[in-house]
C-alpha cells in the first residue's frame, strides 16, 4: 500500500483524527448545555451520532499517535479495511444527523417563528454548525481510506 498525506500513521490523518474529534465534541457540548434538546428527535439523534463520532476518531487519533512515535506503518490489508468500513458508516450517520438536525432547526425556529428561547437557539444552531464541520475531516478521511483500499 502506498504511503501518502492523511493515512493512518501519518501528521495529517492524525490532525483529520483530531479535528473529527473535537468539532464532535463541540457539537455534543453545545447540544448538552441547552435544557430541552431531548424535545427533538433529530438533536438526540445528533448526540447519538456525534458521541459515536467522538469515540472513533479519539481511538483512532489514538492508534496515529502511537504509529508516529514508534514510526510504524497501519497498511495492514485488513486494517484499513476496518478503517474504510468504520469512516463511511460514521461518516453518513454524521452526515444524516447534522442534516436532519439542521432542517429541524431551520424549520422550527426560522421558518414557524416559534424561536422564543433566545440563546437556546443560538447553541442548536452552534450545534449544528460543528456537526457539519466535523462531517468535512470524516469524509476526507474516508475518501483517503477507500483510495488507500483500493491502491494497496
Amino acid at each position: 500500500m502506498k504511503d501518502f498525506p492523511g493515512t493512518p500513521g501519518t501528521a495529517l490523518g492524525l490532525a483529520l483524527r483530531m479535528s473529527q474529534f473535537v468539532f464532535a465534541a463541540g457539537s455534543i457540548a453545545s447540544m448538552a448545555t441547552t435544557p430541552s434538546f431531548f424535545n427533538f428527535t433529530a438533536f438526540c439523534y445528533l448526540i447519538a451520532s456525534m458521541g459515536l463520532q467522538v469515540i472513533w476518531s479519539f481511538v483512532l487519533a489514538l492508534l496515529d499517535a502511537y504509529a508516529l512515535v514508534k514510526k510504524k506503518v497501519l497498511h495492514n490489508a485488513v486494517l484499513v479495511s476496518l478503517f474504510v468500513v468504520g469512516d463511511w458508516v460514521t461518516a453518513t450517520l454524521s452526515l444524516a444527523a447534522a442534516s436532519s438536525s439542521a432542517g429541524i432547526t431551520v424549520l422550527y425556529f426560522q421558518d414557524l417563528g416559534r424561536c422564543h428561547f433566545g440563546e437556546e437557539c443560538q447553541k442548536y444552531q452552534i450545534s449544528v454548525a460543528f456537526a457539519f464541520l466535523s462531517w468535512v475531516p470524516i469524509s476526507i478521511s474516508s475518501l483517503i481510506m477507500l483510495w488507500l483500499l483500493a491502491a494497496g
